[in-house]
């Protein structure tokens, strides 16, 4: 078993950076430690410290505080933020930090489109930055860097920037600055997804969740199948009533007994589903990743679109689990949904790799 992540010693006696983390979900926090992992088998890390950015939907902060006691079980030391709890909190959060994230040599950030982590990246006089994955995400944030977009939500992207979005502009158009490498400027994406084209001077390194596998499992293996959820009917890009019924032919067809709750799913959605599909609701305590990797899990997972087709894979490997994705039918957007909505989530299966596809699902019209 390799060293904890939070305590990778420098032999050489030199002085190793000091690194400053921020998370705000999480799965963030889970690449943190796959990035620590990562970069402690190939040098000292220095002291590690996570922050992490709390936000208030209670399922997030309950896996947060999950990820965050197996994070200080690894040594990391890990900075608890009240960050959204109340008007003053973002300045009492920003003010307390100032201090830290001058002093840091490197700064990890989740999540690039974060007004948050935006607003933290122009007070930082680090050098070297890294983006570990918040999901398909990062896909969307290499595209719009290599392009010198504005960074932009796949999910929003396409609708006309709002009063908000105007403000905020010189402070995202600064963050932007500071994720382009560029003169000592160094910046890293240590991502599980398919990146295959980055950026010039941007460093790509894989997450193969190598300390999932390392400190979980083998699982046990039912014989069923699990189904994972998705939030594409709370962003507004998939019609509720098209996504039951998905839910519902899928399970039928595949004989899926479990249904795995995305964090962001609304607890009346849950309700109806497990009443007219039959579904065991599971809310997971900790990303889906490591509930997978401790098990049991059903022989195939099913999934629509989204991040776990790409780590499952990578978490399960060794393992006799089949993953199995599901294509968004075009048939199935809502009106309002970004008109990038079906290249991307198409492009997200597609890019897919160790996957079994799943063209086709009968699900009856909406009515």
């Amino acid at each position: 078993m390799s060293p904890r992540v939070g305590r990778a010693a420098d032999h050489t006696g030199t002085t190793a950076p000091s690194t400053l983390a921020f998370v705000e979900s999480p799965v963030q926090l889970l690449n943190v430690l796959e990035w620590a992992h990562a970069a402690a088998a190939t040098g000292p890390t220095g002291g590690l410290t996570v922050v992490v950015l709390s936000p208030n939907d209670p399922m997030t902060r309950g896996q947060l505080r999950r990820m965050a006691q197996l994070a200080r079980d690894e040594g990391v030391e890990v900075r608890w933020e009240e960050a959204r709890g109340g008007t003053a909190a973002p300045f009492h959060t920003i003010g307390g930090l100032a201090g830290a994230l001058r002093r840091a040599d490197r700064i990890v950030i989740g999540d690039p489109f974060s007004r948050y982590v935006q607003l933290l990246l122009t007070i930082t006089k680090a050098r070297s930055l890294v983006v570990v994955d918040d999901g398909t995400a990062t896909m969307e944030f290499i595209a719009q860097l290599a392009r010198g977009e504005r960074l932009v939500r796949w999910h929003r992207k396409g609708g006309r920037p709002g009063p908000r979005d105007l403000v905020f502009a010189p402070v995202s158009a600064s963050a932007r600055r500071r994720l382009t490498p560029g003169g000592t400027r160094a910046v890293e994406v240590f991502s599980a997804m398919p990146i295959e084209q980055a950026p010039d001077g941007v460093t790509v390194t894989v997450n193969a969740f190598a300390w999932t596998r390392e400190r979980f499992g083998p699982p046990r293996i039912t014989r069923g199948a699990d189904l994972v959820g998705t939030s594409l009917v709370e962003t507004g890009v998939v019609d509720p009533d098209r996504y039951l019924d998905a839910v519902r032919a899928l399970s039928h067809t595949h004989g899926a007994n479990r249904y795995f709750a995305h964090r962001r799913e609304s607890a009346e959605k849950l309700h109806r589903l497990a009443v007219e599909t039959g579904l065991q609701v599971v809310r997971p305590d900790l990303p889906l990743e490591l509930i997978a990797r401790r098990g049991p899990i059903g022989r195939t997972i099913l999934s629509f679109p989204s991040t776990v087709v790409h780590t499952l894979p990578l978490a399960l490997a060794g393992t006799d689990v089949k993953v199995a994705v599901c294509d968004i039918d075009p048939a199935w957007l809502t009106e309002t949904a970004s008109p990038r909505a079906q290249g991307f989530l198409s492009g997200v299966t597609g890019t897919a790799r160790d996957v079994h596809r799943l063209t086709s699902v009968v699900a009856s019209p909406a009515g």
